[in-house]
């Protein structure tokens, strides 16, 4: 038997709605992170989504009053990484305002083109930006990928209910 949506109470459409039901769909956890002026910045995402396979695009969203903002508005490169099941504390670090989010125990080096590259992830990316787009209080950034690695050991770190959690075998 299948679940039939209560179509008599309809909610009109607020930023409420919307966290409600994204928090019932599952997304996979990313950290962006890119080269700033102070230092490196990053924070965790879960907007990321492939956009073309040619030329190899993405893209994912921040918000214009998060802590990376300024950063991630001039970069040039950023990088991508799809964390695994085991990093639910680097996921919470990068989400938490304030945090210390490069230092200990937090692993990482400077990659290609400056990108700070985290150790340990399922797979990384460094990318090109190419677009800003405004949306609302967010801008979707889209990122042509220039290299990567997707040789990491693991299952994905996935978002759910205001949780993360891992896949059930």
């Amino acid at each position: 038997m299948t679940a039939t949506p209560d179509l008599g109470a309809p909610r009109l459409a607020s930023p409420d709605l919307l966290r409600s039901v994204f928090r019932r769909h599952a997304a996979g956890v990313a950290v962006i992170t890119a080269s700033g002026e102070a230092g490196p910045v990053g924070f965790t995402a879960t907007s990321l989504a492939s956009v073309s396979a040619e030329p190899p695009m993405l893209s994912f969203g921040i918000g214009t009053g998060v802590s990376s903002w300024p950063a991630i508005s001039r970069a040039e490169h950023v990088g991508v990484h799809i964390l695994g099941e085991h990093q639910e504390e680097l996921a919470a670090t990068f989400a938490r305002s304030g945090a210390d989010r490069f230092g200990a125990p937090t692993a990482w080096r400077e990659g290609p083109e400056g990108v700070p590259v985290l150790d340990d992830v399922l797979a990384w990316l460094v990318c090109r930006v190419v677009a800003r787009v405004p949306a609302g209080d967010h801008r979707v950034v889209l990122a042509e990928v220039r290299l990567g690695d997707p040789a990491g050991a693991g299952r994905p770190l996935l978002y759910h209910q205001g949780r993360f959690s891992g896949l059930r075998a």
